[in-house]
């Protein structure tokens, strides 16, 4: 994984969602619920690899206090992404 700057993008929180982007696209979202369930996350391919959905489900643990609970993956990929995670926790 590489060593990405944070600080060069924006982050929003609206209703349930955290988003990153920048002036031109969307990085990546994730939105939740208050149980702590990961409903969708969504990585712009140009930016995969370099940390971002950690990074916003982190910030979804934070908010919400507690473990957070992935749902079943609906693509190959989101397969992926749980088993790197999973060794994350």
């Amino acid at each position: 994984m590489n060593s990405f700057d944070f600080s060069n993008y924006k982050l929003d929180e609206a209703d349930g969602v955290f988003t990153f982007k920048n002036e031109n696209t969307t990085l990546g979202f994730v939105r939740f619920n208050d149980q702590g369930e990961v409903e969708y996350i969504f990585v712009n391919p140009i930016f995969r690899k370099k940390g971002i959905a950690t990074k916003l489900l982190q910030l979804v643990k934070q908010k919400i206090g507690k473990e957070i609970i992935l749902q079943e993956p609906i693509s190959p990929l989101g397969s992926k992404l749980l088993n790197s995670l999973n060794k994350w926790k």
